[in-house]
């Protein structure tokens, strides 16, 4: 299963308790499925899971279940369908439209004073019209649907509530979405779908770590290439001074300088220091070097 599936499922754990919720969450299924109209309503998903709560759900709403099912085709959907006119009429009602008339699909948002019926409408906009990236490769979360008002709406209903989504149109479609870790976590929490927001948490903590232990890496590898650069000019200075005066003309610090470079190629200024007897300060060796590399005009 995908993560996006997996918080699906996760979502339709969630207990059907109060009237106004189950209301409020059919609601937002509804904005979002491939039907609602005043000739019918059809809902489709290739979840089992939202398969399962959906007739509950439904029943729960508005007290009868879908007039029709059709079981998983080769596609592996669900199909379900209300075509009895009062039925159709009872749902349209519910939400203040007119059955008789053509709808046209907008939140109602007196539907939606209490936060408890808020949550629900979100879980069931993004159990009907939501996805979600895998964390391990991408932060993204998004609600996709082909009604443009419903996209708006939806749009300025998450800036109420505090988050910060972003918009944008794909192939005929309008979508709404969240990019930002923290935004995602927040949304999925508040619908019902903790565990898959700790996913999203700990996804982020291995990456930090993983991303922490790269650049360490590489500025390990990159201190290791400027020691290794700096103690070859360091040799060839001393090497230069070996075939012009000789190194044993050399003051006594600065020839036992230049013969502990020699014998520790690929040592540090800090290891050369420790190395030195007695042993000197870093600084100390850094001089001795420089005074070497000014003797071999370097």
């Amino acid at each position: 299963m995908s993560f996006s599936s997996d918080t699906r499922a996760e979502l339709c754990r969630a207990p059907l308790q109060k009237h106004c919720c189950a209301l409020a969450e059919a609601y937002g299924i509804l904005l979002f499925c491939n039907q609602f109209a005043s000739d019918g309503i059809r809902v489709v998903t290739s979840s089992p899971e939202l398969a399962e709560r959906l007739p509950r759900l439904f029943k729960k709403a508005f007290g009868f279940f879908f007039d029709s099912v059709s079981e998983t085709d080769i596609k592996g959907k669900y199909s379900f369908y209300l075509t009895e006119p009062e039925h159709v009429a009872q749902v349209f009602s519910a939400y203040g439209y007119d059955a008789g008339g053509t709808l046209a699909h907008h939140i109602n948002l007196g539907m939606l004073e209490e936060n408890c019926c808020k949550a629900s409408f979100l879980r069931g906009a993004f159990l009907a019209g939501g996805s979600l990236t895998d964390p391990q490769k991408s932060y993204h979360l998004e609600f996709v649907t082909d009604h443009y008002s419903v996209s708006r709406e939806l749009f300025s209903f998450l800036l109420e509530l505090g988050f910060a989504p972003k918009d944008a149109a794909r192939g005929g479609n309008y979508i709404v979405y969240f990019k930002q870790s923290e935004a995602i976590e927040d949304f999925l929490t508040l619908i019902g779908a903790p565990l898959a927001a700790m996913d999203i948490m700990n996804a982020k903590v291995e990456k930090d770590m993983r991303n922490a232990v790269n650049r360490r890496v590489n500025c390990d590898s990159a201190n290791a290439d400027k020691i290794v650069s700096a103690a070859a000019e360091q040799l060839h200075a001393i090497r230069r001074i070996e075939e012009t005066t000789g190194l044993e003309d050399l003051p006594e610090k600065l020839y036992e300088t230049a013969l502990l470079r020699i014998a520790n190629p690929e040592a540090s200024l800090t290891d050369l220091a420790a190395l030195a007897i007695p042993p000197v300060s870093k600084s100390c060796m850094g001089h001795r070097i420089r005074k070497l590399m000014e003797l071999a005009g370097c």
